[in-house]
């Protein structure tokens, strides 16, 4: 069972964490926010839980509930704050990261940063990174992160390439069509048949 402290009265968790009272009760923790679609909220006297039922799927909304849960964590002033996915890797270190970026004041960059030097093993999905990034810029007007943009899939790319210069690398890699090519497995227009 993994527990990172991000903050004094913030801390952050896979599912299994929440389901230790002995472990709940040592924290001090009076909130437990339950960012899943199939864990139960445990029921504890003193402990209240906020339930986020959002999937771990890029096209998951769970910068709906950005806001919701930063003011929950940060209105929580009887004690700590657990936040927990499944795993702990990804919908709840975006939480903790918009928490951190509305009520700490700091940039989506030096978010993640902090989580992570908490939790080395934080891998947000290109969705919530996304919702990130839209976030930080509502709250401070430009973007500190740079996210790589993923390769549409080949089915989406034009085949085969109309550029002559792109049909041209294509011929010099797969080698020039001859006779000769085409017992090695090269076609008439210079591309491999088989690897």
């Amino acid at each position: 069972m993994s527990v990172s402290q991000v903050t004094p009265t913030l801390f952050l968790s896979g599912a299994d964490a929440p389901l230790n009272q002995a472990l709940v009760s040592r924290k001090g923790i009076t909130l437990i926010v339950n960012a899943t679609l199939n864990h139960a909220c445990p029921i504890y006297p003193g402990v209240e839980c906020l339930r986020v039922p959002v999937s771990d799927l890029p096209s998951a909304r769970l910068g709906d509930h950005f806001d919701r849960v930063a003011e929950r964590i940060h209105g929580n002033r009887t004690g700590g704050t657990l936040v927990h996915c499944a795993a702990g890797m990804s919908r709840s270190p975006a939480l903790i990261m918009a928490y951190l970026m509305r009520y700490r004041g700091v940039t989506l960059c030096r978010a993640h940063k902090w989580v992570q030097e908490c939790r080395p093993y934080v891998r947000l999905n290109a969705g919530f990174w996304a919702q990130l990034l839209e976030y930080e810029r509502r709250l401070y007007g430009r973007n500190t992160v740079k996210v790589a943009t993923p390769m549409p899939p080949l089915t989406q790319l034009s085949w085969p390439p109309r550029s002559p210069l792109t049909q041209r690398s294509l011929t010099l890699l797969a080698g020039s069509p001859s006779s000769s090519s085409q017992a090695k497995g090269v076609n008439k227009d210079g591309l491999v048949r088989k690897w």
